[in-house]
């Protein structure tokens, strides 16, 4: 594939919800390229080339694509025709392959933003669309499955142009709610920047009215106009992939505009609104000259009502005399045979896709709407290299930042890639292993070879055979060797944009890994093993599942790069001073100016995986090859987090049943090789208390409730911890900014933080929020997490009011929503925040002066207990303690140390203050909270009442309905546990015979509103459900089997109601 200049260069990506049509819109442009038929143009799919894609119909892996179109130029241009690449990534739709879209939508430019006409805007379309504005990509609508409005809906032109333009609303109006929030966000951080501004000018000019006066700065408003879809601008293209045919309101205005007489610039902006033709006039009038008259737009004249007359003459009542009048009228060569066809569908595809050709429609509309790599770098990659400057225009600073804004492809140019991803391929996929088909000239000249050799053999027969067969069987024998060895490997490729630079087989290049820091030297102890040298063993060019493998690839395009196994774990940013790679033994501090670090920037939070599944190999001597498939899996899916448990289980995180599904089928079939069994799904609970009505008697007398008194071995040390539940207000700031209180922590560590592995695997510290949460978007920075907590705290008020101060640990893992206080009397309280704002962690000592100080043992006996919770051993949300007392035995301690036994009385005291907290909680009322699902179904009226029979039957509720208006839908909105979520997809669909499809996505904890310890004791619940409780208790359900799996003792009766037993025969 020859290399273009960047300019014609194009790079896009399909964004929309699940069945709405992206494969198919990807088999019409790849039918225009005749890479497959135009007959099998959407009945292929050919970009899902898994088997497991093609039986379930939808999109699981991202495939990449490039094309290449000749197109003519503009009629004021030049009109000879310009090749055009057009590099196009194709992205799954479901909910739980989105992490395949954020990877992907990072590496493009542009946007297909697919929406289907009857369904509408549902749940992930607003989720890409908030991906396509976060990574700032040009996005185009397109409407698709147009022909639904015509056979299925039955609606006429004129409801369907109100059905239309109602849509394009609502799209714009989800895009109107980024352009408002990121408003706003502007207009504070500038109104914060005049604050810091005006006062340090009060200081010099001693007035604040003076530095008002003088302050000129205005708030400049960003425009919003050229964020919306607009037919009339060229970025919304109406669709239908499956019959072919898609247009934009330009190419209707260049049909008519000779036509009508007027010039298709003008024509184009009238022709989708509510403007009309005047028949008496014949000029264009807007509703406001109307006059009563019952005219039709002219979108649904001139457009409209002519698609729907194809429709009409060939599907819905064929009639070949009106057919073969508009293939004449429109100028369609068209065989007699294909006219008198019986496959309707099969005309109808044939007459749209010669008139209104959809891939012609797509390109042009990707040509005119999405910039070139150079343009589109300048306006993205300032924002990537610093997400917090905001100025309009960033001036490059350096050459490597010049050619980056540029995407400079000269020799000289630095080269600067980003892997998104990995993927692995099978090793007999790659080009090179794969058989070449012989040409008739090489047959030719094999058998001259073989005659040429019988003739000069001057051997008997017997012994002519072997050389006969000799010059065969090596290559046949090696070859087979060399499939048989590369068919059980998977060879790891990088998916990866060129920004800068040419990069070429065979040279050296630097990878720069995500925890890599600019602003440190190569060589820093921080940096040193985040910087490895790769050689690049092979580049490819991506054709779906197709590789065809190239000598060097151009700035501005994407590709397939070998040679990164082993050195990079899922994104990278690949580095070299020039095209020939970095000089043989430089040193990284020689090539310091061509470092730069894209995947640090923008790592961002996809859905977090929250199924988790312990694996094991049938065979137990298959161990090793499980876990190095493990591995593999983790690096070739961006959404896979697999690690092993403290229990020794090998444990894989999935983003939800369908994915774990096509992870252990990838486990068996590709990467382990091996037969797995797996557990049952593993589900993250949480464990609160809350204040009840009928509470039982607190367990110590003569004090508040939930407080514990606890002692060490012999006495040594004692102490007094309170419990209480977190008000609400404090516990939400809490959750919502929990990634604020990560980063404070972290800032702490980052002068520690060095990983001994070359791989860069997730950290121990980066697994806290694998457990299960939500981390949210932050309401407030990091520096300003205290002052907003003392805030909540005083708003809580009572015994809440300033104990920000007070404030010893966050827990689990330090940054949890529990809080452990410093509530003695006699001592200086141990603050986290000043210790924070000191910046070193070593904790100021016990005033009581011993020389051994127990406050680091009560901390992590704070920690532990927050981690495994009393009920059944899950993280604690939502509870604070305060520490009353410790008092400490100065001279039994002494005397312990002398006898070198300290280390029984620390481990008993972390021991003793662990069952403290737990013992805390439970004199409260305890509660469960459940990991909740929101459920969005698509249904019609007719299976309504069988989807609501499902959620209920799994303990859902129904949160709301809304009919989508001009269609028979509603969408169901719903909350379900996902401890009974597991077959609710399979069994939803066999309710409704294949009508109702629901999507599920992670939304948090939700708290189970019963006691898990609760019996029937009042008269009036003795009454009505017996001694026995016939009823069972659904919270110590879920928490009896969450303690059986864990091995906890499980308080169960063996018989159940012995007067009901009867003794079997044996």
């Amino acid at each position: 594939m020859d290399a273009p200049d960047p300019a014609n260069v194009r790079i896009i990506t399909t964004l929309g919800h699940v069945d709405h049509g992206k494969t198919t819109l990807m088999d019409a442009l790849l039918a225009a390229n005749n890479i497959i038929s135009h007959r099998m143009a959407g009945k292929l799919r050919f970009l899902d080339s898994r088997e497991d894609e093609q039986e379930r119909g939808i999109t699981m892996e991202s495939s990449a694509v490039s094309l290449k179109f000749q197109v003519m130029g503009r009629p004021g241009e030049e009109r000879s025709p310009k090749t055009y690449v057009v590099n196009m990534i194709d992205t799954p739709g479901h909910v739980d392959f989105s992490s395949e879209v954020s990877t992907a939508s990072r590496l493009c430019d542009g946007a297909l933003v697919l929406v289907d006409v009857v369904e509408g805007v549902c749940t992930q379309t607003i989720a890409v669309l908030r991906q396509a504005w976060e990574d700032n990509l040009r996005p185009i609508l397109v409407i698709n499955k147009m022909d639904r409005l015509i056979t299925e809906l039955k609606l006429v032109p004129t409801e369907a142009y109100q059905h239309l333009s109602r849509l394009i609303e609502q799209v714009n109006a989800v895009m109107g709610s980024f352009f408002a929030s990121e408003l706003m966000e502007d207009d504070l951080r500038w109104r914060e920047e005049r604050d810091r501004r005006l006062a340090e000018k009060k200081d010099q000019l001693a007035d604040e009215a003076e530095a008002s006066a003088n302050d000129t700065d205005d708030f400049k408003e960003k425009d919003d106009e050229d964020i919306y879809f607009a037919p009339e601008q060229g970025n919304v293209v109406f669709a239908s992939a499956i019959d072919g045919w898609g247009f934009r309101v330009g190419n209707f205005a260049q049909l008519y505009s000779a036509k009508l007489g007027f010039k298709e610039a003008n024509l184009r902006r009238v022709l989708w609104g509510d403007f009309y033709l005047d028949p008496k006039t014949k000029k264009v009038i807007s509703h406001k000259h109307l006059r009563g008259r019952a005219l039709k737009p002219l979108f649904v004249q001139f457009v409209l009502e002519n698609i729907w007359a194809v429709y009409d003459a060939v599907v819905m009542n064929p009639n070949t005399e009106k057919v073969t009048k508009i293939v004449t009228a429109l100028n369609l060569k068209i065989l007699p045979r294909d006219l008198r066809s019986k496959d309707s569908r099969q005309l109808l595809s044939t007459i749209f896709t010669q008139w209104l050709s959809l891939s012609t429609c797509v390109i042009q509309a990707t040509i005119d709407v999405v910039p070139s790599p150079p343009v589109a770098q300048a306006i993205r990659i300032p924002k990537m290299l610093y997400p917090n400057v905001f100025d309009k225009s960033i001036q490059p600073k350096n050459k490597l930042e010049q050619d980056l804004f540029t995407s400079n492809f000269a020799p000289g140019a630095v080269v600067v890639a980003y892997v998104s991803k990995m993927f692995a391929v099978a090793a007999k996929e790659l080009p090179e292993n794969k058989k070449r088909a012989v040409t008739a000239d090489e047959l030719r000249q094999r058998a001259r070879d073989a005659k040429e050799a019988r003739d000069n053999s001057v051997s008997v027969s017997e012994t002519t055979d072997p050389p006969r067969t000799a010059p065969e069987s090596p290559p046949s024998v090696a070859s087979g060797e060399m499939l048989d060895v590369s068919e059980e490997s998977e060879i790891i490729l990088g998916f990866a944009r060129l920004y800068s630079g040419t990069i070429r087989t065979g040279s050296t290049i630097y990878c720069v890994l995500p925890k890599y820091d600019v602003s440190l030297p190569p060589d820093h102890v921080h940096n040193a093993t985040h910087l490895i040298p790769a050689k690049v063993e092979g580049l490819y060019v991506m054709m779906g599942r197709e590789l065809i493998p190239v000598d060097s690839v151009r700035a501005g395009n994407t590709f397939a790069i070998r040679g990164l196994g082993g050195k990079v774990y899922r994104n990278a940013t690949l580095c070299a001073p020039q095209s020939m790679g970095v000089p043989e033994g430089a040193d990284p501090v020689q090539v310091q100016d061509s470092l730069i670090n894209i995947g640090g920037v923008t790592r961002t939070a996809s859905v977090s995986p929250i199924v988790r599944v312990a694996l094991e190999p049938v065979i137990p001597s298959d161990m090793p090859k499980l876990v190095a498939g493990m591995k593999l899996l983790a690096q070739a899916d961006p959404c896979v987090e697999t690690f092993q448990q403290q229990t020794g289980e090998h444990v894989i995180l999935t983003a939800g049943e369908l994915h774990l599904e096509r992870c252990l089928k990838d486990l068996r079939e590709r990467f382990a090789r091996v037969e797995i069994q797996a557990s049952k799904p593993i589900v993250p609970f949480r464990e609160t208390a809350v204040k009840a009505q009928d509470m039982a008697p607190s367990k110590t007398q003569n004090a508040a409730r939930g407080t514990i008194k606890g002692a060490s071995t012999q006495n040594l040390v004692t102490f007094s911890i309170r419990s209480a539940p977190i008000p609400d207000v404090i516990l939400q700031f809490l959750l919502h900014n929990l990634t604020s209180l990560r980063a404070l922590q972290q800032d702490r560590q980052t002068d520690r933080d060095i990983s001994g592995s070359s791989i860069d695997i997730v950290s121990e510290s980066e697994l806290v929020g694998v457990q299960g949460d939500v981390l949210h978007t932050s309401s407030v920075k990091a520096d300003q997490f205290w002052n907003a907590l003392e805030e909540k705290c005083n708003e809580a008020g009572g015994e809440w009011v300033d104990i920000s101060d007070r404030i010893w640990s966050f827990g689990p893992h330090r940054a949890g929503s529990c809080v452990l206080i410093d509530d003695r009397k006699d001592t200086i309280p141990l603050s986290l925040r000043s210790r924070l704002l000191r910046n070193h962690s070593a904790q100021p000592t016990n005033t009581s002066g011993n020389n051994v100080d127990f406050t680091g043992y009560v901390e992590t006996g704070f920690q532990l207990a927050m981690f495994q919770g009393p009920l059944c051993a899950e993280p604690v949300e939502g509870m604070a303690y305060f520490v009353e007392s410790i008092d400490v035995d100065a001279d039994g301690v002494q005397k312990e140390i002398v006898q070198n036994r300290l280390s029984q009385v620390t481990g008993s005291v972390i021991s003793a203050v662990r069952d403290a907290c737990r013992n805390g909680l439970l004199d409260w009322s305890p509660r469960l909270m459940l990991a909740i699902y929101s459920c969005d179904i698509q249904a019609s009226t007719d299976v309504l009442g069988k989807v609501y029979g499902v959620v209920a039957k799994r303990r859902g509720r129904i949160v709301a309905e809304e009919m989508k208006e001009g269609t028979t839908f509603f969408t169901v909105s719903a909350l379900l546990p996902v401890v009974e979520s597991f077959g609710f997809a399979d069994d939803i669909r066999k309710r409704t015979s294949g009508a109702a499809s629901p999507q599920l996505i992670f939304s948090g904890y939700e708290l189970l509103d019963q006691d898990p310890f609760w019996i029937p004791t009042t008269e009036e619940e003795l009454e009505d459900l017996g001694e026995k409780a016939d009823r069972d208790n659904i919270a110590k359900g879920y928490m009896d089997s969450v303690r059986e799996r864990k091995g906890m003792f499980v308080d169960r009766k063996i018989v159940q109601f012995a007067e009901k037993q009867r003794t079997l025969k044996r």
